[in-house]
C-alpha cells in the first residue's frame, strides 16, 4: 500500500516532550495505518477498518493493560 498519501494525526492528548506516541492515518481506502511518532520512517502497521475497532475496543476495556 502506498502510505506517501497518509495524513498523520497525533492524539490530542500527547504532549510534545518527547514521550512514547504513536501516530494514526485514516484517510487511506480500506486501511488504518499506525506508526511510531519518534521513527516516522520506521515500519507501520495496517489494520482493516474492522480490525482497528476490534483493536480500539480492547484498548478501551483495558484488555492490553500489563498485570505488574
Amino acid at each position: 500500500m502506498d502510505l506517501s498519501v497518509a495524513v498523520w494525526r497525533k492524539s490530542s492528548l500527547s504532549g510534545d516532550n518527547g514521550a512514547q506516541c504513536v501516530e494514526v492515518a485514516v484517510n487511506l481506502p480500506g486501511a488504518i495505518a499506525v506508526r511510531d511518532s519518534k521513527d516516522p520512517q520506521g515500519p507501520k502497521l495496517l489494520f482493516t477498518p474492522a480490525g482497528w475497532r476490534t483493536f480500539v475496543d480492547g484498548v478501551k476495556i483495558g484488555e492490553f493493560d500489563r498485570l505488574v
